[in-house]
Formats: structure tokens, sequence, C-alpha cells
């Protein structure tokens, strides 16, 4: 009988090892979410406040208690006046100000005092950070991917992640677009880059594995 393919032994149904893989918060700051959204973008505000971020507020205690490694993205320019940025973001009028309030992820989920916080000025967190670097250097296979915006940031991430050879996971009620719809649509789009799951699937999956990490 001849040998079965490595390939056909590949799938994205993988147990939760902590020590392989990392949370990834993206874009989760007071110049994305904050009181002003309420009335620009009232789906995404409510959808994020009441949702979203008690979810990322679980995903978060679950996985420091499970030894998974937390990152965070921010936008965030390098420079006072915002000559960094990407193109698209100069086109787009995206300027957040180095150290700003806007700069920093929102209160309730905040980064712990070891978590790394990457300032980014592109849409993939992977155009314009060192993080395809950090996570072989930690040892990271798997990625969950988290955060705002759905149809934004996060495909873009999920995409360039598995290119580039990581098992991603994006949470579907951890990240949000601008509107339920843009969400779907977005989801639906990155179907085939990532496996999806919910919230709490996510943590009944982590827990027996923390157990044996």
């Amino acid at each position: 009988m001849p040998p079965v393919s490595r390939q056909h032994a590949l799938t994205r149904d993988r147990p939760v090892l902590p020590a392989r893989t990392a949370l990834l918060v993206v874009d989760v700051q007071n110049g994305t979410f904050n009181d002003a959204q309420r009335a620009i973008r009232p789906e995404f505000f409510h959808a994020a406040r009441d949702t979203v971020i008690p979810n990322l507020a679980a995903l978060l205690s679950a996985c420091r208690a499970a030894g998974i490694e937390v990152i965070y993205t921010v936008i965030e320019n390098l420079t006072k006046d915002g000559r960094d940025r990407s193109l698209d973001y100069k086109l787009s009028s995206f300027f957040i100000a180095r150290g700003s309030w806007e700069a920093k992820v929102i209160d309730a989920l905040a980064p712990g005092d070891d978590e790394i916080v990457l300032p980014k000025t592109s849409s993939s967190v992977f155009n314009s950070t060192n993080i395809d670097y950090l996570l072989r250097n930690i040892g990271i296979e798997d990625l969950v991917v988290t955060g705002f915006l759905t149809d934004q940031c996060i495909d873009h991430t999920v995409k360039d992640a598995a290119d580039r050879g990581y098992y991603v996971t994006c949470l579907t009620d951890a990240c949000m677009a601008n509107t339920h719809a843009r969400h779907a649509e977005a989801l639906g789009c990155f179907a085939g880059y990532c496996r999806a799951m919910t919230t709490a699937a996510f943590l009944a999956a982590l827990n027996p594995a923390a157990l044996n990490r």
C-alpha cells in the first residue's frame, strides 16, 4: 500500500497547545472604541461594548491562566509627524499620535506588565511590525486573531498569517466591523484562510489542553 501523503494529514482542527499558541488582540484601543462611536457607528459600538469586549476579557483571563502568549497591536505613529505611516494610512487620514490616549489599549483590556504591544501603521500587523520574527522566536505555530475591524485589519492579518505558515483561528464573536453585515461578509471572505470558532468553543477547547501544557 503506498504511503499516505503528509499533506492529507494536515488540518486546522487542532488541539489548543498553550506553549505554541498566541492570542492576538488587534487595535482594541481608545482611538477605535470610544463614546463618540455610539453615534458615528452604532452597530459597531453596541456589538463591541456588549459582546466583543466582554468576550475578550474572558479570553485574556483564560489565556493568561493557561500560559498562552498575549500580543496586542495598536494603530500608532512612530514619529511625531506621522511620516512613517503607510501610504494607505496617509491617504485615509489615519493619524494616531505617538503616546496619545487614542493609541492606548482600552482600560478594560489593558496589557499585562510583560505582554507585547506592537504599534503599527498598516492594516496587516505583518507589514509594519516585526511580529513574524517575534512569533517564531517564541515558538508560536497557532495564532488566534481577535479585535477590530473584521473587514479591514482582521482580514489582512488572517490572510497574511496563513500565507506565512501559521495555523490561524478567528474568533467570530471577539471581533467586529462597522456593521453586522460587513462583519458577516468579511468572515465569509477569509473563511478559507482560518478556522472560525466562537469564544465559548475556544475556551472549551482550551480547558483540557491547559491542564496538560
